[in-house]
């Protein structure tokens, strides 16, 4: 991980590890994507053919792993990739290749922090309802900032298979809810004043509803944990609830594949910039 810092930024990046990653791959000279992952593409595991040397396969996702630490726009990508680790097909190798021509073009992109007077803790909970073809189990993703710098991210498949849409995006913001309530007791440790309670920004108004509701209603009693720990959280009043509508919840480019447009749009909200990076001395 390549740290620098001018003035008052910091920047985070991983540039010589990508380009060695496309050196060892053989994709150094390939031909840039503008996404790495099409919209329209649902992968499934009787997709294509199997792969005669699937070792090849694990090692490439393996890479792109760690390199999800600072690119947080390739979460949702290596996340469907890692689903078939196990016995990978054609069709999944080339989902995997279409991530390394992304980088390919984004080699020195890199996280940007920025100094700033704002303690404001701020989240985004999405879910991709019944998202993958195999198993209808939904995606979570969730992003959290304090102030205008981005502090954590996550695009990962739900445990259980959920019965609807709100109960998707209802365990995606109980999750949130529990990592922003993590962070909470990390800055008190601090000493980081946080001076306005956490808020959580959903697109989904029945899981908003759900949340406001102090009546238990029946049809959300298979979800009852998730469902008391947000409430006791917002009865406290340590967290709030926001809706947010869809056009601007950031947390679609954790839960979907999107077009080239709505990419960069998103994109351009997790503080994702060119990083020119040179050793010491260079």
């Amino acid at each position: 991980m390549e740290v620098t810092r001018q003035g008052s930024h910091l920047s985070l990046a991983q540039s010589r590890y990508a380009s060695d990653l496309l050196q060892k791959f053989k994709m150094d000279q390939c031909k840039p994507s503008p996404t790495p992952f099409l919209s329209s593409l649902r992968l499934s595991a009787s997709d294509g053919a199997p792969l005669s040397e699937p070792e090849l396969y694990r090692s490439m996702v393996g890479g792109l792993q760690y390199l999800t630490l600072t690119r947080p726009d390739i979460s949702f990508a290596v996340n469907q990739v890692c689903q078939y680790m196990h016995n990978p097909t054609s069709t999944h190798l080339q989902a995997v290749k279409r991530i390394y021509r992304y980088i390919k073009g984004t080699v020195e992109r890199g996280l940007l922090f920025r100094s700033s007077p704002d303690f404001t803790l701020r989240g985004f909970s999405d879910a991709d309802w019944a998202g993958s073809l195999d198993d209808r189990r939904s995606t979570s993703g969730a992003c959290i900032f304090l102030g205008p710098n981005l502090l954590t991210w996550t695009a990962k498949k739900q445990s259980t298979v959920s019965r609807s849409s709100s109960e998707a995006e209802y365990r995606a913001l109980a999750t949130t809810a529990a990592e922003i309530r993590w962070f909470c007791y990390l800055f008190r440790e601090l000493g980081i004043p946080l001076r306005t309670p956490p808020c959580i920004f959903v697109d989904n108004i029945s899981a908003l509803h759900m949340v406001a509701n102090p009546m238990f209603p029946a049809r959300t009693r298979h979800i009852e944990i998730d469902y008391h720990f947000v409430r006791e959280l917002l009865a406290h009043g340590v967290l709030q609830t926001r809706h947010i509508s869809s056009h601007h919840q950031i947390d679609d480019i954790f839960t979907k594949g999107l077009s080239r447009d709505r990419f960069f749009f998103l994109g351009s909200k997790l503080n994702l910039h060119f990083v020119s990076f040179r050793l010491r001395g260079g």
